[in-house]
């Protein structure tokens, strides 16, 4: 017998402010479903995702969850009111029989849950709220940018966590990473229209392209038709008007039709325009050394940046990669060392924490005034790049419409503030730019675009981000900050850098012995601890099916690629087996290591 939806909506329908976000929007999630639900910035989806959690009630239409099936909503900004810790707020609805489950999830996503809520950072709280619904484990996770200030070793753990789960769940993200890892099915929501593929996100684009081709051919058969109909109506309707009315009709049909087509919206006018160039050393750094908050940041390191470097700066939450990167900017000064800057500098700065929002300004007041120093401007242009343009028309470059150059801030989405801080960036000339987590929020349309724009860019380019393929697409090389102030620099992005993060991991501090002569009298000893974690032990059981997994498809792409004419009958085939090949097999090995260490780890 047939397993009842988890979840079902049927016609649904939501209107905000005049304009319909949807119209009879249909959907059902079955048990085991792994969806990737994506669109534009603006879409919809953060939306869908809370009417899909019961959060928000549509005009039309009904939503159905099965009886006895739970679903969970990961918050943005969670409620903790009545809760003095996060580890109180993640263990709030969960019998004592169950509290083990926050520990080892806080483990995997590195948040501490003895810390105060008051004084918890938005990222701390949005992980404690990861972790409560990890916990909780409904049978529908619905989970909105899970990935948001979480480091590349959390979404690493979040990665696995999701791959393995037997639960159902839609997941909104724009890490590419990710949805390729974890999906199974993906949800396009496009100009109200939902559109479904059970396939993972890796085919998502090719699938785009072919729907928009599609659609392309049908709008221009759709016009010649209607130049066809409209010729003949003008040159031989006067003869025959009373048999040809139902004609006419159908030609009125026709211009109908196509004036209810919506137009897909344009890509954001991105653009990089380099102030007069820098000299050929942008940045030289000799021996910084720095403590801050009793924390080693980095201890003796040297760096040479030259013109049109792309350097990533990667490495945990809070081991000091903005801090790092703040003193060779010269922002911050380090405790020991120089900083020595290049001749004609002009930097521009993407902040990850939007200082430079005001979120009671208007969009039009952000770009003309100063919210830095809370003056707000009312001037109708705005200078980009040395030249005026209105501001109007310039927000209409970053996909924001009229009435909304006047809204505050506060109301816009996290990736439409994003695009306001790229349209704040952007119209400064500059030619050297510092983008501190730049991705979080933006649609795979929008850093599509600015991975292609930081190409053409000819200045120099300082990068925090922990989104792996947006690294590899963009850094020329890697400085990994691993802690205790240790620092490494990789040619290369990510993926160039990862199989060797484990060789040069920091050793393990000495441990402290007693000094002859002041030896204290023995004590019973200690209960032995256990030579795995709870997280260890459970990765320990699940790597041989990982192993056993990418055995299984690397055989089936060698079966592939052992195809003499696959090169020339499909060379775009061709080259995908052969980049996810060598991506597998590079999975395989670390899997192994992995594999080798936690079993020399558990025999002691």
């Amino acid at each position: 017998m047939a397993r009842a939806p988890l979840l079902q909506l049927t016609d649904i329908s939501l209107t905000f402010g005049g304009d319909p976000i949807f119209d009879d929007l249909s959907l059902t999630v079955q048990p085991g479903d792994r969806l990737a639900l994506v669109g534009r910035n603006g879409s919809g989806k953060s939306t869908l995702m809370k009417v899909m959690a019961g959060l928000i009630e549509p005009d039309a239409g009904e939503r159905v969850v099965t009886a006895g099936d739970s679903v969970g909503y990961l918050e943005q900004d969670p409620d903790m009111s009545g809760c003095e810790t996060l580890g109180d707020f993640a263990t709030r609805d969960l019998g004592p029989a169950d509290l083990w489950r926050v520990e080892a999830v806080a483990e995997g996503l590195k948040f501490d849950p003895s810390a105060p809520v008051e004084t918890a950072s938005g990222g701390e709280r949005r992980r404690a709220a990861l972790a409560k619904l990890l916990a909780e484990a409904p049978d529908l996770m619905l989970l909105d940018e899970p990935t948001n200030h979480l480091d590349i070793e959390a979404i690493e753990w979040l990665e696995e966590r999701l791959a393995t789960s037997r639960q159902a769940f839609v997941i909104i993200s724009h890490d590419r990473a990710v949805l390729r890892r974890v999906t199974k099915g993906t949800l396009w929501l496009d100009r109200g229209e939902m559109r479904r593929r059970d396939s993972g996100f890796a085919g998502f684009e090719e699938w785009q392209e072919k729907t928009w081709a599609e659609e392309d051919e049908a709008r221009h058969k759709l016009d010649r038709k209607i130049k066809a109909e409209a010729r003949w109506a003008v040159e031989g309707i006067s003869a025959r008007r009373k048999r040809n009315q139902g004609r006419v009709r159908a030609l009125q049909a026709l211009r109908a039709e196509r004036a209810g087509q919506i137009r897909r919206e344009g890509a954001a006018a991105l653009d990089l325009g380099a102030a007069p160039k820098s000299g050929k050393r942008v940045i030289e750094a000799t021996g910084l050394t720095k403590v801050y908050d009793g924390k080693v940041i980095c201890r003796d390191f040297s760096l040479r940046v030259a013109r049109g470097d792309r350097i990533a700066f990667v490495g945990p939450n809070g081991v000091g990669k903005t801090t790092l990167i703040e003193m060779l900017t010269g922002r911050l000064a380090p405790d020991a060392g120089e900083v020595t800057l290049g001749t004609t500098i002009e930097m521009a700065v993407f902040d990850q924490r939007r200082a430079a929002l005001d979120p009671d300004m208007s969009l039009w007041e952000s770009l003309t005034g100063d919210p830095d120093m809370r003056v707000k401007g009312n001037a109708d242009q705005v200078m980009v790049r040395g030249q005026p343009r209105h501001v109007v028309g310039y927000l209409k470059d970053f996909l924001f419409d009229e009435a909304q150059a006047r809204a505050p801030v506060r109301a816009l989405s996290g990736g439409e503030k994003a695009r306001l801080l790229l349209a704040k960036l952007m119209a400064k000339e500059a030619n050297l730019l510092v983008l501190d987590e730049p991705t979080n929020d933006l649609d795979v349309e929008t850093l599509d675009l600015l991975q292609e724009k930081l190409d053409e860019f000819d200045g120099t380019v300082l990068l925090v981000s922990h989104d792996r393929d947006f690294l590899d697409r963009v850094a020329t090389t890697t400085v990994a900050l691993e802690g205790q102030g240790r620092i490494v620099v990789h040619a290369g992005g990510w993926s160039d850098y990862a199989p060797k993060r484990k060789l040069s991991a920091p050793p393990e501090p000495e441990k402290q012995t007693t000094p002859r002569g002041s030896e204290k009298p023995a004590r019973p000893a200690a209960p032995k601890e256990p030579a795995l974690s709870f997280t260890e032990r459970h990765r320990l059981k699940e790597l041989p099916g990982v192993i056993a997994r990418l055995e299984a498809e690397i055989a089936k792409l060698e079966e592939l690629l052992s195809d003499p004419d696959l090169y020339t009958r499909e060379p775009v085939k061709f080259a995908k087996a052969t980049e996810a090949l060598t991506e597998r097999q590079s999975k395989l090995a670390s899997a192994e290591d992995e594999w080798l260490t936690l079993e020399d780890k558990a025999g002691g």
